[in-house]
């Protein structure tokens, strides 16, 4: 193949990426609210405090002036990038087939990091302030320790606290979705609980389906990427609102030779991002005994 790779070449392998990283990439950056940065770091949101209004109590009186709390959440880059050689020509031709596993390969690798900048940033301590110097962290209380009761190491009584711990806090649950990450044991624990249920058409879907997607009004997404502490594994729940993930550079694609490889051809993928909690009351973390 010639030292001269064509743009064309280039950008439909680039085009096969982004289309294979939508489909089968990442399974959060849709979960969670996204924007475009620039810079060391960025505000991530402006944030506007609730207010109360005040009774009028007398005529001709003094304008109340209510001041509103204002703050913004800040998130910083994180540099991400992959690469391979190829050495046969047959094989680089094939780099512009939608399947090729090249092109799988990259596209799950920047999937897999941008899913790891998320699950990372759930429980963080997250930064606020004029200039990203104060730390916050979860909610208290927002935490919910594992049952020990027996059975399934996720319990429908986990899942119930956690909805009530978002609406306390004044989730719009009707309009902000509500997901939750968890591992293939704890799928395996709602499909036992579907089975417990009254036989509607939804439950008698998933167990012939084997497949739970939502119950009680929550979202799952299977991912064995969430991390741990003490063999039991952290579950998220979050209303779409309440995370954010910041690019700063989406995923660029370059392909060329390598003269200090015997001129083999290098795919090279790089990405800078970085994800923050947006607010604290909208993330709950869960913890399921495994």
């Amino acid at each position: 193949m010639s030292d001269q790779i064509s743009n064309a070449f280039v950008q439909q392998y680039s085009t096969n990426v982004a289309h294979l990283l939508q489909q089968k990439g990442s399974k959060l950056r849709d979960t969670v609210m996204s924007g475009a940065a620039t810079g060391k770091a960025a505000k991530a949101v402006e944030q506007v405090g609730a207010v109360n209004a005040v009774k009028r109590t007398t005529r001709h009186g003094d304008t109340p002036l209510i001041s509103t709390p204002h703050d913004a959440r800040w998130v910083f880059p994180v540099d991400y990038e992959w690469a391979d050689l190829i050495d046969d020509q047959d094989k680089v031709r094939m780099l512009i087939n939608p399947q090729s596993p090249y092109a799988v390969n990259g596209a799950y690798a920047m999937g897999r990091a941008i899913d790891d900048e998320i699950i990372g940033a759930f429980n963080a301590t997250s930064k606020t302030g004029e200039n990203g110097t104060i730390d916050t962290d979860l909610a208290a209380g927002h935490t919910i320790a594992v049952d020990d009761t027996g059975g399934s190491s996720l319990k429908i009584g986990q899942l119930h606290a956690a909805k009530l711990l978002l609406m306390e806090a004044e989730v719009d649950v009707d309009n902000d979705p509500i997901y939750m990450a968890i591992s293939a044991q704890q799928h395996d624990d709602l499909v036992q609980m579907a089975a417990t249920q009254s036989v509607d058409t939804n439950v008698v879907r998933s167990l012939v389906d084997g497949r739970v997607k939502s119950f009680l009004g929550i979202n799952f997404v299977i991912t064995e990427r969430l991390t741990t502490a003490g063999g039991d594994r952290l579950c998220p729940v979050w209303a779409k609102s309440g995370m954010h993930l910041t690019v700063w550079n989406d995923i660029t694609t370059k392909i060329s030779e390598r003269e200090d490889k015997s001129y083999a051809t290098q795919v090279y993928l790089k990405t800078t991002i970085g994800a923050t909690r947006l607010e604290e009351g909208k993330v709950v973390i869960v913890t399921a005994g495994e």
